[in-house]
């Protein structure tokens, strides 16, 4: 039950939290090479995953999963843009995590048994959701990188089936 109520508070401020994620990719310097990247481009990928998270990590399908984040993988490849931003902005959205620490304690309000305490319940229930949380970033992780990969081979097969060498 708590997991479906945090769940539901980062779906219901989902938008607040993606342009928070796009002006942070935008002004970190480990991203650089998003700038390129249309800021209504990327915050709608990650407004889409914010509003989507329940379905993303309810469903232990990785289909998916794989196919959304290897669609951009090879999006970011042609685009462009370096693996390791890519990895980077992905750490900079599942600091998701740290906004349900923080904002579990509102979803408890009216829960607690003492005043300012949480209950073990309610402490694991937290963990948890950070558990599968986490566990669904580092499968779109994988995903998102695999797309990268295939998209780089495939463009560099297109290069060396065309090369001048070989007329």
């Amino acid at each position: 039950m708590l997991s479906r109520r945090l769940i539901k508070l980062i779906e219901t401020h989902a938008e607040s939290l993606a342009h928070e994620v796009v002006e942070d990719v935008q002004t970190n310097e480990h991203t650089r090479s998003l700038v390129r990247i249309p800021k209504e481009e990327l915050g709608s990928r990650v407004l889409s995953l914010y509003r989507n998270l329940g379905n993303w990590i309810g469903d232990p399908n990785d289909d998916a999963i794989r196919h959304e984040y290897e669609q951009w993988g090879r999006t970011r490849c042609q685009q462009g843009v370096p693996m390791s931003e890519i990895a980077f902005c992905l750490i900079l959205i599942k600091h998701l995590r740290t906004y349900i620490r923080e904002h579990a304690a509102v979803v408890f309000s009216g829960d607690r048994l003492v005043s300012g305490e949480m209950v073990p319940l309610e402490l694991y229930s937290i963990q948890e959701l950070n558990y599968v949380v986490g566990d669904f970033f580092d499968r779109a992780l994988y995903y998102l990188l695999r797309g990268y990969e295939l998209q780089a081979k495939a463009q560099t097969k297109a290069v060396g089936a065309w090369s001048p060498a070989l007329v």
